[in-house]
């Protein structure tokens, strides 16, 4: 398939994904980093450039043949006792010329007492939420490279269960002599197969397209990136209209404010590289900032992540962490180049 047509297959499905905004779609785990590289990276990014095969969960394209062999763990530790674990590996074929991946996201929350709606307590339940993904990418030409995952997922709370199946398709220019990379991904393209009660009416997933671009300069050791997000829809912020302001439910001031919903869609990220073995990684997400700064909770840090990393040979040990109002993250990435 040639990368324009690829690219045509993603804007046709523009439409059929302009569905929901965040906390309207089911399975909205499956949109979460997986990796801490990523996490320090603003949460979104497919253009980062590197060697890291935790970027390829979100962006087949950024799948190479350089990573054959590397698998990368990671374990994430949120607030009330959440924990996020995750594995991605890579594999070239020379026969087929093609890279394959293979990805895990698992989420476990704790123990959660069972009540009826009078409150009368059943015991406990551990609810879990998890993604597999089976990932290939090929190049195309000198520079172009374009890739698509098949995702499975489950959810389960107690009784009621859940599972869908998604894809994401995306395209990644790579220009090594200018050490400038930029993609194009569709993102969440599936549907919902079980529903939790068992009906036919099944929810939307959270549908995303994606564009960023990555520069590296030449002469020092960083790079920049810039990732745009839910480019299916305009205006993406959530505003629930029977939570009020006066309540604590955020302000509604600038629901007009048009460079607002623009910047909303954007995060921006840095990477610097020592030596090649110590990298230091930032990121701001617009919209996560918005969406945290409620008046009785606003933190000036807020959207802001930070990480580092340890590159040697045959082990890259990154982390990161970043700010949700008074609490932050911690999430530690192993990378083994076997």
């Amino acid at each position: 398939m040639k990368w324009w047509n690829l690219a045509l297959v993603i804007l046709a499905f523009q439409k059929s994904g302009a569905q929901t905004l965040g906390g309207n779609a089911i399975f909205n785990f499956i949109i979460q980093p997986n990796s801490a590289q990523l996490s320090s990276l603003g949460g979104v990014n497919i253009t980062n450039i590197g060697n890291d095969v935790g970027m390829t969960f979100h962006n087949p394209s950024l799948l190479r043949k350089q990573m054959h062999g590397q698998a990368s763990t990671s374990f994430n530790s949120f607030v009330a006792g959440i924990k996020n674990y995750s594995l991605t590996t890579a594999y070239h074929s020379k026969k087929y010329n093609t890279n394959f991946g293979f990805g895990l996201n698992y989420f476990n929350y704790g123990n959660i007492i069972q009540t009826d709606v009078s409150g009368n307590e059943f015991g406990t339940f551990k609810p879990i939420d998890f993604v597999i993904q089976l990932a290939g990418s090929r190049q195309y030409n000198d520079n172009w490279f374009y890739g698509a995952t098949l995702k499975l997922i489950n959810s389960r709370y107690a009784q009621f269960t859940s599972n869908g199946v998604a894809v994401d398709v995306g395209v990644t220019y790579a220009d090594t002599s200018s050490k400038l990379q930029v993609s194009v991904i569709a993102k969440n393209m599936g549907s919902q197969l079980k529903t939790y009660n068992g009906d036919n009416n099944k929810e939307e997933l959270p549908f995303d397209l994606q564009a960023g671009i990555t520069k590296r300069l030449s002469k020092a050791p960083f790079q920049f990136s810039l990732t745009a997000h839910n480019l299916h829809r305009f205006d993406i912020h959530y505003r629930d209209t029977t939570f009020l302001a006066s309540e604590g439910g955020g302000s509604f001031r600038n629901r007009k404010f048009t460079l607002s919903k623009i910047v909303s869609h954007l995060v921006f990220s840095t990477q610097i590289n020592i030596a090649d073995k110590v990298e230091i990684s930032g990121g701001y997400n617009f919209l996560r900032r918005k969406d945290l700064n409620a008046f009785s909770s606003t933190n000036g840090l807020n959207g802001f992540t930070i990480g580092a990393g340890l590159l040697l040979k045959y082990l890259q040990v990154r982390y990161a962490s970043g700010f949700y109002q008074q609490h932050t993250f911690n999430q530690l990435s192993l990378n083994l180049i076997l």
